[in-house]
């Protein structure tokens, strides 16, 4: 037992360690990853900002300048202007879908033109990787000259979710680990010192050799028969547990062909006797449903 239990120690300290080891690797790849989040979002911006530029050499300005990127959530953008400009929707459509064709995760997502005079929206569009789901209308109005603020808003699909889907990616294997070691350190039942494998067997003070069909009470041996050390087998293979009768007469006497009620009653008779040497074995009737060997320590 002492040496089961050192032994499922070990391999749990072992395994601890590993599942330890590989959490310490899957935060060091997501916080690698961090780095990649960085020069994503950069590469991103610069290509936000060439969406600026765009719009206004179409509009005739080659000189004023595109305002820094503002980020104003997760997924949300501004593109801001130093003065005032006209486009054509067109143009600010085939801008986006050029310039963010080249972001691999951004191909969702809201456009909003806002005219910073009363905030008022004065162009939008949806753009989707299903052209059933894309929402783009009015694209040959040409709209006047005015200080606009482009606000694109992404679906996060992109870097969040991937480096959440990397962490819990990560998850079903650690529990596949663990399933697969609890699997090979479940702990064996141990099994009772009465085992029905063992030639001898101790019931209190008595030493039951099943093989030799004797009892040996305070240095006396007793002799058995083959049903008594069969019935006395089952009995105290489950002590002070009670075995039903239709059982014990199953198990002695089936294999004869012959089952005889009364015979039962007899061989627990015989086997009382032999055994009322020992002040700490009996076996007790059960009304009603068997017998059951008691055996006090």
């Amino acid at each position: 037992m002492q040496l089961s239990q050192n032994l499922l120690s070990g391999k749990a300290k072992y395994f601890f360690g590993f599942v330890l080891l590989l959490s310490f690797i899957t935060i060091y790849v997501a916080f690698d990853m961090t780095d990649s989040d960085d020069f994503d979002l950069s590469r991103r911006e610069v290509l936000l900002r060439r969406i600026g530029h765009e719009l206004l050499l179409q509009s005739g300005d080659s000189t004023s300048r595109v305002l820094p990127i503002k980020k104003i959530a997760d997924n949300g953008y501004q593109i801001q202007f130093e003065h005032e400009f006209t486009f054509n929707p067109i143009s600010l459509v085939n801008a986006t879908k050029r310039q963010l064709a080249k972001d691999p995760m951004t191909n969702d997502y809201v456009v909003k033109v806002l005219n910073l005079r009363d905030s008022s929206i004065t162009y939008g569009y949806a753009i989707s990787p299903h052209k059933k789901d894309e929402i783009i209308a009015c694209i040959g109005r040409k709209q006047p000259k005015a200080r606009y603020m482009i606000d694109i808003q992404m679906r996060p699909t992109g870097i969040i979710t991937k480096k959440n889907g990397y962490l819990l990616g990560s998850l079903p294997f650690l529990a596949f680990v663990g399933f697969i070691f609890l699997r090979s350190v479940k702990p064996r039942r141990d099994l009772p010192n009465n085992d029905q494998h063992k030639d001898l067997i101790t019931l209190g003070s008595v030493l039951f050799n099943a093989k030799n069909r004797k009892l040996s009470i305070n240095e006396k041996t007793i002799e058995l028969t083959g049903t008594e050390t069969r019935l006395l087998l089952i009995l105290a293979n489950s002590p002070n547990e009670t075995i039903e009768r239709s059982r014990l007469q199953k198990e002695i006497w089936e294999d004869e062909g012959v089952i005889v009620g009364r015979s039962l009653d007899m061989f627990i008779s015989k086997l009382r006797k032999k055994l009322e040497f020992s002040p700490n074995i009996n076996i007790v009737v059960v009304r009603g449903r068997g017998y059951r060997l008691e055996v006090n320590a």
